[in-house]
């Protein structure tokens, strides 16, 4: 057998949208395969038909040499494909046991299926407690249910969709361990990653998609990260300008000795959490997944409120304890880390997702109580066209969209405002290198032309890139904000080994 899967020569047509276009993939094996492109190339529509969730319109798959129809999920895990999904598929009102049951064929002790639960995700470098309510687990360790609910069902073919986008750097190291060694033991990896130097690292083979056709078949490990974005885009990636790092302009955001109970018993406590953000500069807040950053946002967006209303100050005026619509009306707007259900309502259109957010700030869009469809599909169009929102009709629903393009367009609806603070949680989660490129320029720009903006990021590549000043967030308590210039990325690690060592680290991270 010299491959275990082949699709050969598929199409796939979505109205007027060829997102396929004679598309071929062969995968060995024990091999570990990067399927690469621009975010809308149609990565994730092909290997949703790999996986059984759409059918072809034109073209075959074959299967350990013989060609298979595959008519559901179902169906291809019995054949023996797993898949990640960049959109998580978890219930949040169930526990992380009862999600991954779910999953498994056949009949099963609960009991038995969490200690396998909780063996397993330790093995691999995982951790899991497999009786926690998704609910309250942050993005990172949602992820993580993922990775283990597919291992859990030792597939011999394993499709990642953008695993490490909310991994830590040491989660990711794990999990290349775990990929090369279920290489080692014959299983084949479809990997999708828009970290090419990862891909680099780790896989043996990619295909690259532009527009909905392969352009190119390379050893990622005879590239460099720029030729492979070339290949993805068909160009040079637009190198990001920070321009001048000397801030002096006035408080815009300030946080006084913040304070929030956890709100459940896998939430993280905010203790004393003082930062001020100035007019023209970019501030980044590291940290690793599930040390409070979800609550953090969730305080200085008004999504939760606050004890005391001087805990947040935005323009001089104490906001504690206004909500979202009130902070967004002193001109402040907020971008959450999850876009699909968070950021945007999923069956909603683009124009009334604009609606949503700018409905009581925005007087173009919404009149003695009445919406202007046409004002808010005039926003829309304009995010599209100045974001590069690949669609596939003129006003689509947001969960139509791949998460990259969706991820554009949330930003870039917030970003449209002039806001004069943004408060943004992982601005570039999932999305290619040029739309990165994109949004992190703009994120710059509007800093430069005077706003405030907050990033919240595990991309210690991304902080560093626009970041005038980083602090460090770890178990609910915020560093001292250093300006980037006087830290490193090891440095950075010292400051995330845990709050009760942030005096000690500090003095480290000066030297």
């Amino acid at each position: 057998m010299d491959y275990l899967l082949e699709a050969l020569h598929v199409t796939k047509v979505f109205g007027t949208l060829k997102a396929n276009d004679d598309v071929t993939l062969k995968v060995k094996p024990g091999e570990i395969h990067a399927f690469l492109g621009e975010n809308g190339a149609g990565k994730s529509t092909l290997v949703k038909m790999i996986y059984g969730a759409l059918q072809p319109t034109s073209g075959e798959f074959r299967w350990m040499g013989k060609t298979v129809t595959i008519p559901s999920p179902a169906a291809a895990r019995r054949l023996g494909i797993g898949m990640v999904f960049q959109h998580f598929s978890l219930f949040e009102a169930l526990t992380v046991a009862e999600n991954i049951a779910l999953a498994m064929p056949g009949a099963f002790d609960m009991k038995k299926l969490s200690e396998r639960i909780a063996r397993v995700s330790r093995d691999y470098g995982l951790p899991l407690e497999p009786t926690a309510v998704v609910a309250d687990l942050s993005v990172g360790e949602r992820q993580r249910i993922e990775i283990v609910r597919c291992l859990l069902q030792e597939p011999k073919l394993l499709i990642m969709d953008e695993p490490t986008a909310v991994l830590t750097p040491q989660e990711a190291d794990q999990l290349f361990v775990t990929l090369a060694r279920l290489a080692s033991e014959g299983c084949a990896v479809i990997y999708i990653s828009h970290r090419l130097e990862e891909v680099k690292r780790l896989c043996h083979n990619a295909t690259i998609l532009r527009h909905g056709k392969v352009v190119a078949n390379v050893d990622p490990t005879q590239e460099t990260a720029a030729s492979l974005a070339r290949l993805m885009v068909g160009g040079d990636i637009h190198v990001v300008r920070a321009a001048s790092r000397d801030v002096q302009g006035a408080t815009r955001l300030k946080l006084d000795h913040l304070k929030l109970p956890a709100d459940g018993p896998f939430a993280v406590e905010l203790k004393n959490v003082s930062l001020d953000v100035k007019a023209g500069e970019v501030v980044a807040i590291a940290g690793v997944a599930g040390n409070g950053q979800s609550e953090l946002f969730d305080a200085v967006s008004g999504e939760r409120s606050l004890s005391s209303a001087s805990m947040l100050v935005l323009d001089g005026k104490p906001m504690g304890h206004d909500g979202v619509n009130t902070r967004r009306n002193a001109g402040a707007a907020f971008v959450p880390e999850e876009r699909l259900g968070h950021g945007a309502v999923p069956g909603f259109t683009l124009s009334q997702n604009v609606v949503l957010t700018r409905h009581s700030s925005d007087q173009a869009l919404v009149k003695s109580g009445m919406v202007s469809s046409g004002g808010a599909e005039g926003v829309s169009q304009r995010v599209i066209k100045d974001f590069d929102v690949r669609k596939g009709k003129p006003d689509p629903e947001a969960r139509s969209l791949s998460g990259g393009n969706l991820q554009k367009f949330v930003v870039g609806r917030e970003l449209d405002r002039r806001p004069g603070v943004l408060v943004i949680n992982q601005p570039t989660w999932g999305v290619d290198a040029g739309a990165s490129a994109t949004i992190r320029q703009a994120i710059v720009d509007l800093a430069r032309q005077g706003s405030a903006v907050l990033v919240i990021s595990q991309d210690l590549d991304e902080i560093f890139e626009i970041a005038d000043r980083i602090a460090v967030i770890s178990r609910g308590e915020l560093s001292e904000a250093y300006p980037a210039s006087e830290l490193t990325s090891e440095k950075i690690g010292l400051l995330m080994a845990g709050a009760h060592e942030l005096k000690e680290t500090a003095h480290a991270a000066r030297a």
